[in-house]
């Protein structure tokens, strides 16, 4: 168990739908990072781009870039999470993948395909949260869309660190700014997000804005950075849970139950 969760954000300029070059680009970022960190996160479909050429692009459950993955976890003893084309039974994934630095993992189904974009016509939707719990943290990692939807996100299971990796393009993203820090303060929880920058091959445009919360919707991050970058943010359990105890915001959260 650790108090201190050491993480790595990752902001790329991804190369469109060409996984090797952007398994080499984000290893190269991964091989400069301190001993120190704990958990790598990069953004989704992070080896492709958010492509819906899914049938040509689509990687199997255990395939080329779920072992780089484990690569990185076992060469940096940390996790690395992020977003992955998946096919699987004749469907295809929005596949984010949290592997351990012993190479095990968990994996969660993007729940909220992107209809503007048609990713519901592509992809399957999942329909189970994962809460990771991960030296001695909580942690529950979304994807992109996922982000407009809080109840999928409330905090039930008292997690201490929430997670969007994302292609959040910038013509939305005063969108992605606010939902991201109001995504904190209700769930009384760290809350970070990871996108890219540069432009796609369907001509979307994103700028970034990768940022970490406090549970209060404190930024520790300079916020609305463009270029590609990487940053070291170091999370704290015990003022997390000082701050709950003190405020008690969680305490009178309403019940509810998810109908899927």
């Amino acid at each position: 168990m650790s108090e201190i969760l050491n993480t790595a954000i990752i902001q790329p300029d991804l190369k469109w739908e060409d996984s090797d070059a952007n398994r080499d680009l984000l290893g190269k970022e991964i091989n400069k990072l301190s001993d120190e960190v704990d958990l790598i996160i990069l953004p989704e479909m992070f080896t492709t781009g958010f492509s819906m050429n899914a049938k040509i692009l689509a990687e199997q459950t255990e395939g080329d870039t779920l072992n780089w993955m484990r690569e990185k976890a076992d060469l940096k003893n940390a996790a690395v999470t992020g977003s992955v084309i998946i096919g699987e039974d004749d469907n295809y994934y929005n596949r984010l993948y949290f592997v351990y630095p012993d190479g095990s993992y968990k994996l969660y189904d993007k729940r909220h395909t992107f209809t503007l974009a048609k990713e519901d016509q592509t992809y399957t939707a999942g329909k189970k949260r994962l809460i990771v719990e991960f030296k001695g943290w909580k942690i529950m990692p979304l994807v992109c869309y996922d982000l407009r939807f809080p109840v999928w996100a409330r905090n039930t299971d008292d997690y201490d660190l929430l997670i969007y990796v994302a292609n959040w393009p910038r013509k939305r993203v005063d969108a992605w700014d606010a939902l991201l820090k109001a995504r904190a303060i209700e769930n009384m929880s760290y809350c970070i997000g990871v996108n890219r920058t540069g432009e796609d091959g369907d001509g979307y445009v994103y700028n970034g804005h990768s940022a970490v919360y406090d549970c209060l919707g404190k930024p520790l991050t300079e916020l609305n950075r463009e270029e590609e970058f990487v940053k070291e943010v170091s999370l704290e359990k015990d003022s997390l849970h000082e701050t709950r105890k003190k405020l008690k915001f969680l305490q009178d959260r309403d019940k509810f139950s998810l109908e899927l």
